[in-house]
């Protein structure tokens, strides 16, 4: 193996290293500045030498480069590569960290859902009940002026806290 395979593999070896810190653990690690808002990530540069490394390294082995004029040829063709991976990179990355998301629910959203009794509910006690908040179930404690039984389906009024509501049975049908 050429000594300039070796070093454009230790590149790409090195690019693939920093992508994946960055893309799965980057702000855990507070690598970067999260403010900072440049035309290029830390993301796009890693792919960018990943690609660029493994490209040249294969175009190296691959026209037998013996002199600097040929390592430099193979390092060319390992830009013509690393190009259109950057930009891709810097594409998905941008699509991701700006991916529309539902807001998240707050304890007003709570007020007017249905729910079920999983814990039978006393008077001047706690209960729980189970919702759906956001298409997720969702267990809340909760209180009724009256007692309310397993498996009833209730109606919730007022939003004490985040995990506490007050409800009221709603009429059976039939």
């Amino acid at each position: 193996m050429e000594t300039g395979t070796l070093v454009f593999l230790v590149i790409g070896g090195l690019g693939v290293a920093v992508l994946a810190i960055g893309l799965l653990g980057g702000e855990l690690l507070h690598l970067g500045d999260v403010s900072a808002d440049g035309p290029v990530s830390l993301e796009v540069v890693a792919g960018f030498a990943g690609a660029f490394g493994f490209a040249a390294a294969i175009a190296n082995e691959l026209i037998g480069a013996d002199s600097a004029g040929l390592t430099l040829a193979a390092a060319a063709i390992g830009v013509a590569a690393a190009v259109p991976v950057g930009w891709l990179t810097a594409r998905l990355s941008r699509a991701a960290r700006n991916m529309p998301t539902d807001a998240t629910p707050h304890r007003a959203d709570l007020v007017g859902t249905i729910g079920v009794v999983i814990t039978p509910i006393h008077p001047g006690g706690y209960g729980e009940i189970r919702v759906r908040l956001g298409g997720q179930p969702v267990k809340l404690s909760a209180r009724a002026e009256r007692s309310i039984p397993l498996g009833a389906e209730v109606f919730v009024v007022e939003a004490v806290s985040d995990t506490s509501v007050v409800v009221e049975q709603t009429p059976s049908v039939g």
